[in-house]
């Protein structure tokens, strides 16, 4: 299973001195919405410009290796719908890691889920503590709202601090990434996606599935959200079916040491 934030100090140290070089303060105010055109065919996704180059320089992710058939499985948790603790099962049976990028409703409201994601190896990621659009704030209320979630998860759990976020909806530029690198947060997008947000319009267990399973490809990068029954229900399938095709389930940890060239021995 996933091991906890492994080399925290480590990270820390290589996005900082990496925001310091590249002086995050001339940052632009440009807002942007992630996306790309979803893969086919096992091929990797290209998320464009200025995606690209705004990711490589900031040492932002959304996939691994294209030569890899490896995936690596997150969820977005704003709050808690009733099918994460199958989630969680799934994932224990399989021993398969994730990382759950959560906000600090879901840390007051879902301790119980909170503390199983952590006693059973998952990683834990920042998904700002009240869910705001993180390009319209200050370099003030960016620092808030990570550091906000980041003191509410220490209380609850004693974890020191997140170094993984997402920006909520996708939506960012490149003061926050910049901001985030200042911190020593990496940002984590991400390959694969679908429309499975809406609680009250489940689409079925055959729709989760098929997306998944259409769009799998090496280094897949996957966000899913818990707030509806499809994904809990074709998740099983969907872990099983990618590992008879030869992938395997790793950590984001093991991606940010790959993506840095850091020898595993290190660990």
């Amino acid at each position: 299973m996933a091991k906890h934030h492994w080399g925290g100090i480590l990270l820390a140290s290589v996005i900082v001195l990496a925001g310091m070089v590249l002086n995050p303060f001339s940052a632009a105010a440009e807002e942007y919405h992630w996306g790309f055109k979803k893969a086919t065919g096992g091929v990797q996704p290209n998320a464009g410009e200025p995606f690209e180059s705004l990711t490589q320089q900031y040492g932002a992710l959304y996939k691994g290796k294209s030569d890899k058939k490896i995936v690596y499985l997150t969820f977005d948790n704003g709050y808690e719908n009733g099918y994460t603790e199958s989630i969680l099962d799934t994932l224990k049976k399989e021993n398969t890691p994730a990382t759950f990028f959560l906000t600090g409703h879901y840390l007051s409201s879902a301790t119980p889920l909170v503390k199983r994601m952590i006693s059973e190896g998952h990683g834990i990621g920042n998904h700002s503590y009240g869910h705001p659009n993180m390009a319209n704030l200050t370099e003030k209320g960016m620092e808030d709202e990570w550091g906000k979630f980041d003191k509410a998860l220490k209380e609850l759990t004693g974890i020191e601090r997140t170094f993984y976020v997402r920006p909520p909806k996708g939506i960012f530029n490149q003061k926050l990434l910049a901001k985030g690198n200042d911190l020593g947060y990496r940002h984590i997008f991400w390959s694969v996606a679908f429309i499975d947000w809406h609680a009250d319009k489940p689409r079925g267990r055959d729709y989760a599935y098929g997306e998944l399973m259409k769009q799998l490809h090496p280094g897949a990068l996957i966000l899913m959200h818990t707030v509806s029954p499809d994904n809990a229900e074709a998740l099983p399938s969907f872990i099983a079916d990618a590992k008879k095709e030869g992938y395997s389930f790793q950590t984001l940890d093991d991606l940010v040491m790959e993506y840095e060239n850091i020898n595993p021995v290190l660990r």
